[in-house]
């Protein structure tokens, strides 16, 4: 088993207008008042390093004992999963979706069973296509809000609706959060909707630290204890420099935001008026996060990607990573001048591929 996307996302042709990025500029952390001996380093690791867990529990208004630590988001849904789920357990995947979440659980040997976000309805999370496709041995559901790809926002009555399917059969709920600190306004996460909810996150995507590997789960304590055992397997103890730049970056997480919710809500409005412009393209406005995911009236986008690389040095990524290849991902995460210009070249390549 492995990522294929993965692999093409860390391994793709390089542009100068990478309308790939999902997740917003680089934060330099030398910014921020910071000398070696905050990072500790005598060499020693720290095992659930509370002051880390502490930092993350006030952020989301949850205690230190429903904190687990992981390295990025995709580790704390590998860990989720592994301490959820069983060989053979039915779990319920949205679709489209981000193809770790549904490699993940493959490879934890789950029997996968799917269920619709629809274009026709601004892939919005609907319980009842959920409910249709469960059954009494669906053990877990996976979600991602904000929804990866579209950026669809799933509301706190939808969630609730799913969390009491999820209770009526004794199964869980895994959402990754990672893009929703990007919502407009901000939303409270769904790990306090009740004990059938289990959240990843961490300072990547909305945050551009994504060199800390600063990842969480928060679960209920039973859960989270769970969690920390089956990551005795894996990683062990985070890198603990990492984890003392991260407690550093959550005591500045303000100044680490700055400008981007402007940056952010500037490319959205771009990104809509250039939308609405084509008439080759289907797509809801985008309101919140840091990505879209239009379709495109010419067929599968590979050939728009390959069209896009060669011949005017910028990138989308191809629906064929979402299940969607009429589809195609676009990030919001650029400078604002480099978005438009982007943007720019996009328009050139669809006008060339009329």
């Amino acid at each position: 088993m492995q990522s294929d996307y993965m692999h093409w996302a860390k391994f793709k042709k390089a542009v100068r207008y990478a309308l790939t990025m999902s997740e917003v500029p680089h934060v330099r952390m030398d910014r921020f008042p910071l000398t070696l001996a905050d990072l500790d380093l005598d060499g020693a690791s720290h095992p659930r390093y509370a002051p880390l867990r502490e930092r993350i529990g006030k952020r989301y208004g949850v205690p230190v004992e429903q904190v687990v630590a992981a390295d990025g988001t995709s580790m704390a849904n590998f860990l989720a999963m592994a301490a959820l789920i069983e060989p053979g357990d039915e779990v319920l995947v949205e679709s489209p979706t981000y193809e770790p979440m549904l490699g993940a659980a493959s490879f934890l040997g789950a029997t996968i069973k799917r269920f619709d976000r629809k274009p026709s309805d601004a892939f919005r999370l609907d319980p009842a296509a959920i409910e249709q496709a469960m059954s009494p041995a669906t053990r877990l559901i996976l979600i991602t809000n904000l929804h990866n790809p579209s950026g669809a926002l799933a509301d706190e009555a939808e969630l609730r609706a799913v969390g009491e399917l999820a209770a009526r059969i004794g199964a869980r709920i895994l959402i990754d959060e990672v893009y929703l600190d990007a919502a407009v306004p901000p939303r409270q996460s769904a790990v306090h909707l009740g004990p059938e909810f289990v959240i990843t996150n961490s300072l990547t995507k909305v945050y551009g630290l994504s060199g800390l590997r600063c990842g969480w789960i928060l679960a209920e304590p039973e859960l989270a204890e769970r969690m920390w055992r089956v990551n005795d397997l894996f990683g062990v103890n985070q890198a603990h420099q990492a984890e003392r730049l991260s407690c550093i970056a959550f005591d500045h997480l303000d100044e680490v935001l700055g400008d981007t919710p402007a940056m952010l809500a500037a490319n959205r409005r771009l990104f809509n008026e250039f939308a609405a412009a084509r008439d080759d393209l289907d797509v809801m406005p985008a309101v919140h996060g840091i990505t879209a995911f239009p379709r495109w009236s010419g067929g599968d986008t590979q050939r728009l990607y390959d069209h896009l690389t060669t011949a005017y040095d910028t990138s989308i990524v191809p629906g064929r990573w979402f299940e969607m290849r009429d589809n195609f991902r676009i990030g919001f995460g650029l400078p604002t001048a480099d978005f438009s210009e982007g943007l720019s070249r996009l328009g050139r390549a669809l006008d060339d591929l009329r």
